[in-house]
């Protein structure tokens, strides 16, 4: 079984290819900006990297977050699109999941801007809090391994849940969006 994972929920633009579990080909680009033009030429990159094509996928695997809330839109978005296209099925891997993933004892938890962090307690629904109230809920806390390629972890998540029952993947927003509407008048429409 062919999959294919990917991520840009954070800084960064990932993509792995797992065969069976074991890790094909991998990439991590660090950018803050330009994700969105850059992933599908990554995702082409790594699977000429192995001779394999988009119809040898088995299924696709996409973090959904949390996260950047674009870089979240981005690659669930693309993960539904190619799955709709090729007839596989398109799995979403959350933080959570990555994390649990490395067999880490603790609470997980992801960086959050404004030095806060997301937490999931007990398989529970994820809460936005200070990272000080993180510190004082009696459990270690447990973040991704820095410098490693979430995609890969992606991937081989996602190899285990095709067969399952999953549900179309959508992004996993624990607070509302920073953004903030545009303060210039919006354009004249001319009919």
């Amino acid at each position: 079984m062919i999959v294919l994972g990917f991520d840009t929920s954070t800084g960064h633009c990932a993509a792995a290819l797992v065969k069976d579990g074991k890790i094909l080909a991998e990439k991590r680009e660090e950018m803050k900006r330009g994700q969105a033009e850059r992933l599908m030429v990554l995702l082409e990159e790594i699977l000429a990297s192995q001779s394999v094509t988009w119809g040898d996928l088995d299924a696709i695997g996409v973090g959904v977050g949390p996260g950047n809330f674009t870089g979240i839109r981005i690659c669930v978005s693309a993960a539904r699109g190619l799955a709709l296209g090729l007839g596989v099925p398109a799995i979403g891997v959350n933080r959570f999941d990555i994390i649990n993933s490395y067999d880490l004892n603790g609470l997980p938890c992801v960086v959050a801007p404004q030095n806060k962090v997301y937490v999931q307690r007990d398989g529970g629904h994820p809460e936005h809090m200070a990272l000080e109230e993180a510190e004082q809920l009696g459990q270690p806390l447990v973040f991704e391994p820095e410098d490693v390629n979430q995609a890969i972890a992606i991937a081989q998540i996602a190899s285990k849940r095709v067969g399952s029952d999953q549900p179309r993947p959508a992004p996993l927003y624990i607070k509302a969006a920073d953004a903030a509407p545009a303060r210039d008048a919006p354009p004249k429409i001319i009919a």
